[in-house]
């Protein structure tokens, strides 16, 4: 669609994707891409926030870290993918004098060697289960965290499989939480709640999350319930997470052990059920930068229309916080003020970028049109002002209020309003 294709081309323009149009159609299919800076770090804040919300829920929750391949068994279901040598492959299919039967065989024995790459992460967090059930005293509810990449056979990503040519990659989040039978349907409806009310606090247009049962015929066999998040872009609906109730069958195939080894407690013992909160970076990436973009129209001082285009992405997600720029004045003074201010917004974890260096001519009114469409917070302009009597000015980007502000009180003005911005 249009509106799909513009958030794409500006993601472009402004350094969140690299170019190239099939880097971009991996983004539009929810799958791993190459990121611009700006898409590397707003990648990063996604992930920490989400790292703070299931770390700092009510029960017991432990990081873990699996591998991406493995020479474990399938444990059944179709769609395995390994990684093969080539050479290896090639050495059997050049062999003269092999007869159908030697060549399958031999084909067989090689793909039997081949390491499994995961397509989820649920896997590794039930192979994780009985240590982690030791670090939790046997106690009742606790979960699993991780993030990391995963394979998608063709026609699994869940966006457009018909037009996907082979395996890709997409980063997922994964809470595995194990809890009493009794309480499992509980917890499913807790974890809805709160990864809901998670997706909507980061957005400008909350309404455009939503959650929904999933039909009792997508079920799986081992699943009795399952929930998805989805978000409503201009150009359809997606999902960005999805969570099941699993019941325990898949725990005690994957274990094979003993009954009474995995029993946890919660009031008495209990044979744990698990619920799984599966989400897609790339594609809550996207949903962001689609739900932040906003097309405004303004007068200018000489009355004619202006357009506008903002990304107004929330405070915690935004990739950068400060732009830097100098006015008039003694360029190598501004300069060694704006390195000064620099560092120190960078020792209190603001993330700048250093407008100053530029060596292009701009005006300031093409500057602070190009920061809005980076998402940048605050541009900050040094001039000869800032030399004479240490004051500077401060735009917002969501006002587009100018301020002048001390440069002794700058660091503050802005660290306050994004530490306001985090705890809302």
């Amino acid at each position: 669609s249009a509106a799909e294709d513009h958030l794409l081309h500006l993601c472009v323009d402004r350094d969140f994707l690299c170019p190239g149009q099939t880097n971009m159609g991996l983004f539009q299919r929810g799958l791993s891409c190459s990121y611009g800076p700006l898409g590397l770090e707003l990648r990063r804040n996604l992930l920490d926030q989400w790292w703070r919300s299931v770390s700092t829920s009510s029960a017991q929750v432990f990081g873990i870290k699996t591998l991406t391949c493995s020479q474990d068994p399938p444990t059944g279901g179709a769609g395995h993918l390994g990684i093969v040598d080539l050479d290896d492959l090639t050495q059997v299919l050049v062999q003269k004098g092999l007869s159908r039967e030697e060549l399958i065989q031999q084909l067989r024995e090689r793909l039997h060697r081949s390491r499994l790459m995961r397509t989820s992460l649920y896997q590794g967090a039930l192979k994780q289960f009985v240590p982690s059930l030791e670090l939790a005293n046997r106690k009742l509810p606790f979960g699993l965290a991780e993030t990391g990449l995963c394979f998608q056979p063709p026609g699994r990503s869940g966006w457009s499989p018909k037009s996907m040519d082979g395996p890709g990659e997409a980063t997922n989040t994964s809470l595995v939480w194990f809890c009493s039978p009794r309480t499992s349907g509980q917890w499913l409806d807790y974890w809805t709640r709160q990864r809901l009310k998670w997706w909507r606090k980061f957005a400008l247009s909350p309404s455009n999350f939503s959650s929904a049962e999933v039909p009792e015929e997508e079920l799986e066999a081992v699943v009795s319930r399952g929930v998805r998040v989805w978000y409503r872009f201009p150009w359809g609906q997606k999902p960005v997470e999805t969570l099941w109730l699993r019941g325990n069958a898949e725990l005690l195939r994957t274990l094979n052990g003993a009954r009474f080894t995995l029993q946890g407690r919660d009031g008495r013992k209990t044979l744990p059920h698990v619920v799984t909160v599966t989400g897609n970076v790339d594609c809550g990436m996207m949903a962001f930068l689609s739900n932040s973009l906003q097309q405004l129209k303004k007068d200018n001082s000489k009355h004619r229309l202006q357009h506008r285009q903002v990304l107004k992405l929330h405070p915690a997600l935004a990739p950068v916080k400060v732009a830097l720029e100098i006015g008039r004045g003694a360029t190598a003074e501004l300069r060694q003020l704006c390195e000064g201010l620099m560092q120190e917004l960078k020792e209190a974890q603001i993330s700048v970028w250093p407008g100053y260096l530029s060596t292009q001519a701009s005006s300031m009114e093409q500057l602070t049109a190009k920061y809005d469409e980076m998402g940048v917070l605050f541009t900050v302009v040094i001039s000869e002002n800032t030399l004479e009597n240490g004051l500077l000015q401060v735009r917002s980007r969501d006002t587009t209020i100018k301020e002048t502000v001390h440069i002794s009180e700058s660091r503050n003005y802005i660290f306050r309003y994004i530490s306001a911005a985090h705890h809302v």
